[in-house]
């Protein structure tokens, strides 16, 4: 048992190798796949699943030493300040992306359309106007038909845009806020030692993180299928699919790491009302994937 001065020094570790091999496959494997690259979805879903398997047993590696009481204090206030920077440079991630958006909607577009000192016209193609969004790509306004399709639809009217935004981005703001809500009722649980409400808000959470997928897929399935908006459909394409492709990887990760703080509670009973950072942790990622949504929900889908 550590007391109070020490501080426990875990033994060497080869996971972190293993989850940056997995990570590195899992984003090449994506961004092959959506470059037409037959094994793209292979080595897509062999990175996936490396880097969960390296989650798993990571996870089982740090509850097996708090659970030997080898996490002293000063080990347990390391965790907390370690979860903090994550989540801070996370929010410094999803800034970056948020800045990109700004900067080419408010400067780069109307300096392309010739408005402003730095105003310049036709560097894009004959003709382009300062509008907002721009889904033309500059070879489908240049060479017309005889331009590399990039979907069923070479470009996209504002109208199929708007149909685009109507209801699935809503329901899914509904189901995150909903779940953000639901993790606090199995803390709340948590706290007066009630594990049977622990679990089953908790257990809804995850069902919500899942159901939020769902619903993710479906938008991108439509998108791709039907409406003709890709990667390569102009700079609203690409922003729109990094900004909600990356928040999907994050809730992802969120409902991962939830459902494995639902196993333990369920199935071995861990945590309780002092000693529950495990869940605390993932339930603070929990909060800020919630609030980087509804960012993305005004700024992308609304203002967008």
């Amino acid at each position: 048992m550590s007391s109070e001065g020490s501080y426990y020094v875990p033994e060497q570790s080869k996971l972190p190798i293993f989850a940056s091999v997995g990570l590195f496959l899992t984003v090449y494997g994506a961004g092959s796949a959506l470059n037409g690259s037959e094994n793209g979805s292979t080595i897509l879903f062999i990175g996936g699943l490396l880097f969960a398997f390296v989650l798993w047993n990571w996870f089982a590696t740090v509850i097996a030493e708090n659970r030997a009481g080898l996490n002293s204090d000063q080990l347990k206030r390391s965790y907390v300040w370690g979860m903090g920077w994550f989540i801070f440079s996370e929010v410094m991630f999803f800034a970056a992306f948020f800045g990109a958006l700004y900067y080419v909607r408010t400067f780069s577009i109307p300096w392309l359309g010739g408005e402003g000192d730095k105003g310049v016209t036709n560097m894009l193609w004959e003709g382009f106007e300062a509008t907002w969004p721009v889904m033309i790509t500059p070879d489908v306004a240049v060479n017309g038909d005889s331009a590399k399709m990039v979907g069923p639809e070479k470009s996209l009217s504002y109208s199929t845009v708007d149909s685009i935004w109507k209801w699935l981005p809503f329901w899914n703001t509904v189901v995150l806020l909903t779940s953000s809500v639901t993790v606090h009722l199995a803390h709340v649980g948590l706290k007066n030692d009630n594990r049977k409400q622990f679990n089953f808000w908790l257990g809804v959470t995850v069902a919500l993180g899942i159901f939020f997928l769902i619903l993710q897929a479906e938008e991108y399935y439509d998108a791709y299928t039907n409406l003709g908006l890709t990667l390569q459909s102009g700079i609203y394409g690409a922003t729109f699919f990094m900004l909600t492709g990356f928040h999907g990887a994050h809730v992802t990760l969120g409902t991962f790491m939830l459902l494995v703080m639902w196993c333990r509670s369920v199935f071995k009973g861990h945590f309780s009302h002092d000693d529950c950072f495990g869940f605390e942790s993932a339930s603070w990622y929990w909060h800020f994937v919630d609030v980087v949504w509804v960012g993305l929900f005004i700024f992308v889908y609304i203002l967008g």
